[in-house]
């Protein structure tokens, strides 16, 4: 019981990790901060704490920073898988900044972390996107996800499928 516990604890501070990566990643677009600052910022005024009604819940601090750090020095990498995965004529720069922050930080754990199921970060983030949206965003996450998914683990999903 205390194993299955544990894995359910360790699933929500990662999920709670995502959604405060995004939170991050949209924050530093919007002011321009550098990633020590705006992590720094979020983990003491955010991270586990409730304002204003709002519940931030507790992350994985190691997590949320490698998400934000990755989709930071990987930026370049992400931008092109998205682009490329965006339909014709909608490249990410003219995606909202939520939803940008939303993609970047989908797409660096579906290429940089293998140890994370495909599935398992594309669900997550259309969850973040459902946190955010309640139009036809999270099916585009999905879909750009998945096709990203495709490019770069087309292995473990075919794997899924068999």
């Amino acid at each position: 019981m205390a194993k299955a516990e544990n894995r359910g604890d360790k699933r929500e501070k990662r999920s709670a990790a995502r959604l405060a990566a995004v939170q991050t990643l949209y924050e530093m677009e919007l002011s321009g901060k550098g990633v020590l600052d705006a992590v720094a910022d979020f983990e003491a005024h955010w991270m586990g704490r409730e304002i204003e009604e709002m519940e931030f819940k507790p992350a994985d601090a190691g997590f949320f920073r490698e998400i934000v750090s990755g989709v930071v020095q990987e930026q370049r990498l992400v931008d092109q898988k998205v682009d490329a995965a965006l339909a014709k004529g909608w490249p990410l720069k003219r995606i909202e900044a939520v939803l940008r922050a939303i993609l970047r930080a989908g797409a660096y754990e579906l290429i940089r972390r293998q140890d994370v199921p495909a599935r398992v970060a594309i669900t997550e983030y259309v969850d973040v996107a459902n946190a955010f949206y309640d139009g036809d965003e999270s099916g585009m996450v999905n879909a750009v996800l998945d096709s990203i998914a495709r490019e770069v683990r087309g292995d473990e999903l075919s794997k899924q499928r068999a």
